[in-house]
């Protein structure tokens, strides 16, 4: 199946590579679900912090989960 092709939990994935690439994507999720929170204040007084931080959070761990499987930039070793 396609979609599992490089998933974590694959003997031929590198996890340390993989934990890498996941934390990266998940932090510019975070960052980016962050900014659009943000945008939504006309001034910094007027946003919901807890609201862009918590927001991020789960952006984060949803990253998390969906990279599990797989990431385009982590090759798998062997061919199937």
């Amino acid at each position: 199946m396609k979609v599992f092709r490089n998933c974590v939990f694959k003997v031929s994935v590198d996890t340390k590579k993989w934990m890498k690439s996941a934390g990266i994507r998940a932090a510019k999720t975070m960052a980016q679900t962050a900014v659009s929170i943000i945008a939504v204040g006309n001034t910094v007084a007027t946003v919901d912090w807890r609201l862009a931080a918590s927001s991020a959070a789960v952006a984060g761990l949803v990253s998390i989960l969906t990279s599990v499987a797989g990431l385009p930039e982590v090759e798998c070793g062997e061919e199937t």
